[in-house]
């Protein structure tokens, strides 16, 4: 994607020493862009944990870059599984993270020592492409399903779309999950209009996916997360595609919190919700999300400040709360997979149901269970 014309991916190596990491602080979108330059694991660590770098897939890809520059200064069996855990550890519901540093320790524990270094390097730069490959995939079957929607208007009126939180470019490597369809359908000629839901308490919405949707051109309107279901009582939504951070083998959901509160409201008034991910968002180890997904709980200072650009240009951090109020602040909930339209991948659209996801992803069988009657 762009930003004022010039190609970026959301992770890059530096170009001038050829080894340190790049990365855009997303703490600071939308009034500033700071590029930050990671040089050791703990400033990996501190990127993810702080959401200077958010969204599963580009968590994932960044925390392999870690590895890869743990492993610089001690590539010993030690080190490697060391680091491998503390990354891992830095963010407990993305999947995506854990599935990245499985795939490089795979890879990297039968070489010799001398040899890790280059072989990380190499193998975290596969797992970027491969992302961008996935999530243009992604884009393209779930334009089919803007493109549907668009075929059987008489008006010409635009497609609405409802989104929540962000599952845009900046989300991933490159394109995006949720929104890569979008933008297609944009690039296309399509007519969409997009809600963008706040998503509070850390703005994703408001912050990352305007920002995204505004600098390619996309009509887009942000919203307060509570005007969702209203929207959709009222015909003003066709569609509702969101991302996600893990999805069971059953195809229970786990997204940014306030995404069951939106298939809730889309069940209600016939909305289809749709979930946009790539298949290395997929647990097969876990069937009930609800249950077994661990769900991170973040600072409550989350909840009781809100960060913004004050009239005179300064960016700063407000209270919201009275001294002394106690907030709590579950990251994600889960979307039981009864209140999914159906899944977006890589491969293309299937049902959120254990058959579905075997269908797509045949050679992932060994990893299921027999299907017992229980998933």
């Amino acid at each position: 994607m762009k930003i004022d014309g010039v190609s970026y991916r959301s992770v890059w190596i530096n170009e001038e020493d050829g080894w340190s990491v790049n990365i855009f602080d997303q703490t600071l979108f939308p009034f500033s862009r700071n590029i930050l330059r990671l040089t050791t694991p703990d400033d990996v660590a501190h990127a993810i944990r702080s959401m200077q770098v958010r969204g599963a897939p580009l968590i994932g890809a960044v925390a392999a870059y870690g590895l890869a520059l743990a492993l610089r200064n001690n590539a010993s069996d030690h080190a490697l599984e060391t680091q491998a855990a503390m990354l891992a550890a830095t963010r407990p519901t993305a999947i995506n993270l854990r599935w990245a540093i499985d795939r490089l320790l795979t890879y990297l524990r039968p070489l010799p020592e001398q040899e890790r270094v280059k072989a990380a390097y190499a193998e975290a730069g596969k797992i970027c492409d491969e992302d961008v490959a996935q999530n243009e995939a992604i884009g393209r079957h779930g334009l089919e399903l803007i493109r549907d929607i668009a075929s059987k208007r008489k008006n010409q009126s635009p497609v609405n779309i409802l989104t929540h939180c962000n599952a845009g470019w900046i989300a991933t490597v490159d394109w995006g999950t949720a929104l890569a369809p979008i933008y297609m359908a944009h690039d296309e000629g399509l007519k969409v209009h997009v809600w963008v839901d706040e998503t509070r308490p850390r703005n994703q919405g408001a912050a990352l996916t305007a920002w995204e949707l505004g600098g390619h051109g996309v009509p887009h309107t942000v919203i307060a997360d509570n005007a969702g279901g209203h929207l959709m009582q009222h015909g003003q939504v066709d569609l509702v595609i969101v991302g996600t951070d893990r999805v069971t083998r059953t195809g229970d959901v786990a997204n940014k919190i306030g995404s069951y509160l939106k298939a809730l409201a889309a069940r209600d008034n016939n909305v289809p919700f749709w979930v946009a991910l790539p298949s290395t968002t997929i647990d097969w180890t876990v069937s009930d999300g609800v249950k077994e997904i661990p769900i991170e709980e973040r600072s409550a200072s989350e909840v009781t400040h809100i960060a913004g650009r004050t009239a005179k240009g300064e960016i700063t951090s407000v209270q919201l709360v009275p001294d002394g109020s106690k907030a709590a602040n579950p990251a994600f909930d889960v979307t039981p997979a009864r209140l999914v339209t159906g899944l977006i991948t890589e491969r293309g659209c299937c049902p959120a149901t254990t058959e579905g996801l075997r269908a797509m992803f045949p050679e992932n069988q060994l990893f299921v269970p027999e299907f017992d009657g229980l998933d």
